[in-house]
């Protein structure tokens, strides 16, 4: 059957946050990243994919997907190119249950604002399996597209909570480690089972409110003449190090 005019204003209108918010949905397009979901028993509310899809539906409790056209998925599609699948995921926002710091370890984001490294950090948290990221209000948005795009599936994994950060910090039991060029030197980190790890946006670094949080300050030697590195380069250092001294 093919896609009313409201269903086609519905899934497009999924590309804004406010409309995402309002309808508590989201979307993901493109085989690969779809087939990382997928494989991570993802629970997508519905799957549209044309003839040229090769994917599979995922297991038990999967969405049949629903049979579209190459025309019907242009109009739906949020990209230029359109892919051959489309699937709905429902927004579910976990509370960050108070204390929820303080055991084990944290990669908490102040006001990333690129989608890019927000996923990116994702990733980085699923590669050092830590248990937990905290987003500020001020990140990009956790459910955008490119965010799940560059998070190669570690959307799926990663425990991921947005919450006021330095809220989230007072009386943290945890040392909370802020990414600063005044810092000590991560290298010398003391063995830690239990901490946060605070990166700041690349413009302007950990704000006041967070800052006054943090109980250590790091940073990574620099020998050459770079100004700063990536926030995502940074924080993967960091969790670098805090592995090898546990």
């Amino acid at each position: 059957m093919p896609l009313t005019k409201a269903e086609i204003v519905r899934l497009r209108s999924l590309q804004d946050k406010k409309h995402r918010a309002a309808l508590g949905l989201f979307v993901v397009e493109g085989e690969k990243v779809v087939g990382e979901l997928l494989a991570a028993k993802f629970p997508f509310a519905e799957l549209y994919a044309t003839e040229a899809w090769s994917g599979r539906a995922g297991g038990p409790g999967a969405p049949r997907p629903t049979g579209i056209t190459p025309a019907e998925m242009e109009r739906i599609s949020h990209y230029p190119t359109p892919s051959a699948v489309f699937a709905v995921g429902k927004i579910v926002r976990a509370p960050l249950a108070p204390g929820g710091l303080d055991r084990g370890l944290t990669l908490a984001l102040d006001g990333i604002q690129d989608p890019g490294n927000v996923g990116t950090l994702l990733r980085i948290a699923d590669w050092f399996d830590f248990d937990r990221v905290v987003l500020s209000p001020d990140c990009a948005d956790l459910f955008s597209q490119k965010v799940i795009n560059a998070s190669m599936g570690s959307f799926a994994r990663v425990a991921a909570h947005t919450a006021p950060l330095a809220d989230a910090l007072a009386g943290c039991a945890a040392p909370v480690l802020g990414c600063d060029l005044a810092g000590d030197d991560v290298h010398a980190l003391p063995p830690l089972r239990d901490a946060v790890v605070v990166i700041g946006s690349e413009g302007r670094g950990l704000s006041p409110a967070v800052a006054a949080r943090v109980t250590r300050r790091v940073t990574i030697p620099k020998f050459g003449g770079a100004e700063s590195l990536n926030a995502a380069v940074a924080a993967a250092i960091v969790c670098d190090n805090l592995r090898r001294t546990r």
